[in-house]
Parts: C-alpha cells; sequence; structure tokens
C-alpha cells in the first residue's frame, strides 16, 4: 500500500478518543511511508490527520469540488490538491489515486464516501481494502446494521465481508495491509 484515503468527519466529534486515534492513525501512515488521500479539509478529524501527517513529512493528497474550495474550506499546506467540478467527480478521483479506503468517525459524507466505495467493490470496479477505526465503538450500530442486511437477505455475506475493522490504528494498517479482496459476484449465494 502506498497510497490510502482516508474518509472522515470535517468536525471533531464530542469524544477526544476520535481526534486521537486519528493522530496515532497519521503518524502511523507517515512512519510506513503512505501517502495520504482525503477531502482536502482543514476541520474536524480530517484536519487532524493532514496536520499530523504535514508535520511528520508525509505525502498529503486533498480531492476537493470548486464550490468548497470557493468557501475558504480547503487546508492550504497539502502536498497537492485536486479540484474537482462535483462530489462524484471528487469521489472518483480519490479512488483512482488511492490504493485502498480507511474509514475514520463522521458523518453524512463520511457515510456515503464509505458506502460508496464498498459498493464499487461488491460489483466489481474496484477491488481494494474498504476498512472501518471503530473508535470508542463509533461504528457498532453500522455495522450491526450491516449484519441485519445480510439476515435479511439484502446483502450476501461475501459482500458483508468487504467491510474490515479494526478498533486500533496499528490494527487497522496491519489489516490493510494483509488484506486481498477479489471481485465478489454479489448475485452469487455464496
Amino acid at each position: 500500500m502506498n497510497s490510502l484515503c482516508v474518509f472522515c468527519g470535517s468536525s471533531i466529534g464530542i469524544s477526544q478518543a476520535y481526534a486521537n486515534a486519528a493522530s496515532e492513525l497519521a503518524s502511523l501512515l507517515v512512519a510506513r511511508g503512505i501517502q495520504v488521500v482525503y477531502g482536502g479539509g482543514r476541520t474536524g478529524i480530517m484536519g487532524v490527520v493532514a496536520e499530523k501527517v504535514i508535520r511528520g513529512g508525509g505525502r498529503v493528497v486533498g480531492v476537493m469540488p470548486r464550490r468548497l474550495v470557493e468557501r475558504e474550506i480547503a487546508h492550504e499546506g497539502l502536498t497537492e490538491l485536486y479540484i474537482t467540478e462535483s462530489m462524484q467527480e471528487r469521489k472518483a478521483k480519490m479512488s483512482e489515486l488511492s490504493d485502498g479506503f480507511l474509514c475514520l468517525p463522521g458523518g453524512f459524507g463520511t457515510l456515503e464516501e464509505v458506502t460508496e466505495v464498498l459498493s464499487w467493490a461488491q460489483i466489481g470496479l474496484h477491488a481494494k481494502p474498504c476498512c472501518f477505526l471503530n473508535t470508542d465503538h463509533y461504528f457498532d450500530s453500522l455495522l450491526s446494521f450491516f449484519d441485519e442486511m445480510v439476515d435479511a437477505g439484502f446483502l450476501a455475506p461475501q459482500s458483508r465481508r468487504l467491510a474490515l475493522t479494526a478498533t486500533e490504528p496499528a490494527e487497522l494498517l496491519d489489516l490493510v495491509a494483509k488484506a486481498n479482496p477479489t471481485h465478489v459476484d454479489r448475485w452469487s449465494d455464496s
């Protein structure tokens, strides 16, 4: 893994544990020489990750729609900033630049981004690992809902296995490094 996309919140969250885990993850990414691709923001968990990687001498690539850049939301110290015309272009560019996806706590935007790359993996548009950093059990309800989707017959078990999970940053990066995702035939019974 040379480049990982990090989906995370533009807010910091209530618990300091979220920022602490993001900071620890950023330090590990720098230590392992892994480039960060992310939404390009300067606030929240996004800002924590970007700042820590930049200060550690790592590469940080932001991808942001022009509309948000014009609102002065973009981080100014990035290695590179790609400006897109739409959110759809943004996500496609982030995927193109990344060898895998990490999801940290965030809101609707984070959820939308990670579920889109999971659905892309499910239909074979990529074979890159998609991993959740479940800090302080943040994603427990979502992961449980994924299991309910399987139980209700709306998600195949092999598709559910695309959503990898770890509770600690080092465990997350080890999981990504060992992951060997393959194309999932979402219409099969296995």
